[in-house]
């Protein structure tokens, strides 16, 4: 029996998240000739992705090049960045934009039918792949959704949570749903996006509360950075039915300015994202009011027409008068330890996309890179579990199953949400972040943890108490292992 119902399915692979690294995952995987079965929370193209305003970060244009993007990613990454994960990323990239382009997906072209590029934050060159201007996810995901459906090697359970992951001995062979198993001969791929919606004020769906980062670590895989959470400078505040609504970045990439309450600039708008919102929060904290104005009137809003439909929508014209924004948790560098081909400490289980980590963005993500990072893991992930010998075919017990199937995964509490985006926000303290050991959420604490161990101020994280960056933290990760306490570890 497999859960309430009993339904079992068995495949190649397991894909745990139907946002654009799973889609993608599962598309690559049935090219290779692979049986795939995609479990997927929501409803296709409802995902995390779907929501996605940035692009596509590749070095495409003349004067750019994949060394030029990796100097870009270092140099927002804080001293942070895994290297060579930074290597492939910019070397693997141009090459995904054209595999999207040959499986329909469109993306926008300036008049001579060339890809238009887009500059945003932290990059030096215009080197971002949009489709719809600021619609990128909902072009992608709608594509890669209606291929995957259309795909017989592809078995798609809709509305299936995952409840825990299975482990055959050693390896992880099969995920668990409250009505389903599912049983992987290659293994289990995670791709269930990240967990910036345990903050109260967030840009994330309330989904994004790092499911596959509890189930992993329930199996005994190692997790990393989950301090370096990256806030987005510009969400809307105070617009009833917007609230956190990104603007996205590549407005200011096309002029948009940020202006205090004098109407003055104050900020270098198109620096990589943690000044900018350093320097928000300086600035909010310092004046006590609650938002700063977006001036995006000079900006063509043909070019961004969901971002000044939605604005519209809540009442607010973005060619008329200011959007008044504020940080908002967006997006965690952290996440499951995997290599370079998506593999995590424990056999048989990849992860890809936000719910990774393999270094890449460091301590602060450069603009663009997180969509390019899920189809390049998540093909490398899925070619590496399909040249590896398939597991035997086993199978848990039934009563295990419904064990499993019975688990509750946490959900986080308004008071939990409230408590991180109060205790563990843009700006950090020690005595503060001790009141979240006591959290009733796992990640919570764990975040506390690691937050607690990085005593220095580097990217995304601020501690006050210790404002300088250490030199002696380059390069070095806080590994959570079996235990509760971070390690270091040195990743190049």
């Amino acid at each position: 029996m497999a859960g309430a119902n009993g339904s079992t399915h068995r495949a190649d692979v397991a894909v745990v998240g139907a946002g654009a690294a799973g889609l993608y995952a599962a598309i690559c995987a049935a090219r290779q000739g692979a049986s795939v079965v995609l479990v997927s929370a929501t409803p296709l193209a409802q995902t995390a992705s779907y929501w996605a305003q940035g692009g596509i970060a590749a070095a495409l244009a003349a004067d750019d090049s994949p060394e030029l993007h990796l100097e870009d990613t270092e140099r927002a990454g804080r001293g942070l960045v895994r290297r060579s994960a930074a290597e492939i990323l910019v070397t693997e990239a141009p090459a995904i934009v054209a595999d999207l382009q040959a499986l329909g997906v469109r993306f926008d072209a300036d008049r001579f039918g060339q890809l238009a590029l887009g500059l945003e934050g932290g990059h030096a060159v215009r080197r971002v792949v949009h489709a719809g201007g600021s619609a990128t996810g909902r072009r992608v995901v709608r594509q890669l959704s209606a291929l995957v459906v259309a795909e017989p090697r592809i078995k798609v359970l809709e509305g299936a949570r995952a409840r825990a992951l299975w482990r055959d001995g050693e390896a992880c062979r099969g995920v668990v749903c409250e009505s389903e198993l599912v049983l992987a001969r290659h293994g289990v791929l995670l791709a269930t996006g990240g967990a910036a919606a345990l903050w109260a004020r967030t840009t994330n769906p309330p989904g994004s509360q790092g499911v596959g980062l509890v189930l992993a670590r329930e199996l005994g895989a190692e997790l990393a950075d989950l301090e370096l959470l990256q806030f987005h400078p510009t969400a809307v505040i105070g617009v009833q039915g917007r609230e956190g609504f990104l603007v996205t970045e590549a407005i200011r990439g096309e002029g948009a300015t940020l202006h205090d309450s004098n109407g003055e600039r104050f900020v270098e708008e198109l620096a990589p994202r943690d000044e900018v919102a350093r320097a928000i929060q300086e600035l909010l904290s310092r004046t006590g009011e609650r938002a700063v104005g977006l001036d995006m009137r000079a900006v063509d809003p043909a070019h961004f027409p969901n971002v000044v439909t939605a604005l519209r929508d809540a009442g607010l014209d973005p060619t008329r008068e200011l959007v008044p924004v504020a940080p908002a948790a967006h997006y965690m560098m952290g996440g499951i330890v995997t290599d370079l081909d998506g593999s995590s400490s424990v056999p048989g289980l990849y992860a890809a996309g936000e719910c990774s980590c393999t270094g890449l963005h460091g301590a602060n993500r450069l603009a663009s890179n997180s969509l390019s990072e899920c189809f390049v893991f998540a093909r490398r992930a899925v070619a590496h579990a399909l040249a590896g010998r398939p597991g035997p075919e086993a199978q848990p017990g039934p009563g295990e199953v419904a064990e499993l199937a019975a688990r509750e995964l946490p959900a986080a509490t308004r008071e939990t949400r409230e408590a991180l985006w109060r205790e563990a926000g843009i700006v950090r303290r020690a005595e503060e972040l001790r009141r979240l050991l006591e959290d009733p959420h796992p990640l919570a604490r764990v975040i506390a943890r690691c937050a607690l161990a990085r005593e220095e101020s580097r990217g995304a994280q601020l501690r006050a108490d210790f404002p300088e960056r250490d030199p002696a933290l380059d390069h070095r990760h806080a590994v959570l292992g079996e235990g509760d306490r971070p390690e270091w570890q040195h990743w190049r």
